[in-house]
């Protein structure tokens, strides 16, 4: 694969364990989503885990509104591979049974906890037991006297918020803090992280909160914390979509690739289609696609729809075939390797990937 490229230098910040998985530091950014199922049912949460992380779901967020879902949190654990976080709102005392429960770490909006006293006992269990704690703020949930003081939910008033808790929590002598400042407003999301990245070294959890359809959320979300870990802010990345969950991993995982911050996975390069275009170039794209989801080998894919200039703007790629109609090609390196019918075009690229793969599983 194509080597050299401009890397992203990013922000410094101190680490933060989450079970065995650690945040900032310099650790990779993990991707991590929450299940959508109700958590007392306990066999479909599990199901659903088990696709997250078959995805690669590095950290498993789990809502536990009620007693019911609490019960429910020891069981859950006892079979995950992944770290769980206990997503909590309103009741302190959830909270404080949750890091009984294992959670490895609580996430809390600390202005929904219901005071600072009750949000002291949380600090105080999280650091008896060690468990780490999401401090999550959010545009829609800030308190009245900085709404008063600013007017609405600017990003200077959301890190006003983050920073207010986060020097209480510290005033208990209490570091083992992640923190966010999402907003639905992709702007507001992007200038509040990069406020707060100047004030404190705490590893960022970042995202677009409530970020909408499969589509739009995507579109969204890439905006939002592309621009963010473009700028080299943030440690852990959710896209939030109204979807299936395990859709979210995978924008998340081609985002991170995207930006050079993942290093593994088939990179598909594909051109757009124009009037030169006399395949059914998605239809490829998406065969190749599906087929090699899951490989985790790094190697550049292209997939072009003509060869006029096909082979030019794909050569950096590992591999890859410029389709015309009836026929086409299929090049390593910018170099022809041998001309094929439409129809051989992406079993035989498909093939050559799995014998590029093989041959560097041999050589390790």
């Amino acid at each position: 694969m194509a080597e050299n490229f401009y890397e992203i230098s990013r922000r410094q910040t101190r680490p933060v364990m989450v079970g065995k998985v650690q945040i900032g530091g310099g650790a990779p950014i993990t991707i991590q989503s929450m299940t959508n199922t109700f958590t007392h049912e306990v066999q479909e949460t599990m199901d659903q885990i088990k696709r997250l992380e078959d995805a690669g779901c590095e950290l498993i967020r789990i809502t536990v509104p009620d007693q019911k879902s609490l019960k429910a949190l020891s069981k859950i654990k006892s079979k995950m591979t992944t770290p769980l976080i206990a997503d909590i709102h309103f009741s302190y005392t959830l909270a404080l049974a949750a890091i009984d429960e294992g959670a490895d770490k609580i996430r809390i909006n600390p202005g929904n906890i219901g005071g600072m006293d009750r949000l002291a006992q949380v600090v105080e269990k999280c650091k008896k037991h060690n468990v780490a704690m999401r401090v999550g703020v959010n545009a829609g949930s800030l308190e009245k006297d900085l709404l008063d003081k600013y007017n609405h939910p600017t990003p200077e008033a959301i890190v006003e918020s983050a920073l207010r808790h986060i020097h209480f929590i510290e005033s208990l002598k209490f570091y083992n803090m992640i923190i966010s400042v999402k907003s639905s407003h992709v702007p507001t999301m992007i200038q509040s992280y990069r406020l707060l990245a100047q004030k404190c070294d705490y590893p960022f959890h970042v995202g677009v909160t409530e970020a909408g359809t499969k589509m739009q959320g995507t579109v969204k979300s890439a905006a939002g914390i592309g621009a963010v870990l473009a700028d080299g802010i943030g440690d852990t990345i959710r896209v939030s979509l109204t979807s299936d969950p395990v859709e979210e991993v995978k924008v998340a995982t081609y985002l991170l690739r995207s930006l050079g911050f993942r290093k593994d996975g088939i990179d598909i390069v594909a051109c757009p289609t124009c009037g030169r275009c006399h395949v059914d170039l998605e239809k490829m794209v998406d065969q190749v696609e599906t087929a090699t989801l899951h490989l985790k080998n790094p190697m550049r894919v292209a997939i072009m729809g003509c060869v006029v200039n096909g082979l030019g703007e794909s050569a950096e790629a590992d591999i890859g075939i410029c389709a015309e109609k009836g026929h086409g090609i299929l090049f390593e390196r910018g170099e022809v390797k041998s001309r094929l019918s439409e129809e051989e075009l992406v079993p035989q690229l498909l093939m050559t990937i799995n014998q590029k793969i093989d041959n560097r599983e041999q050589k390790k």
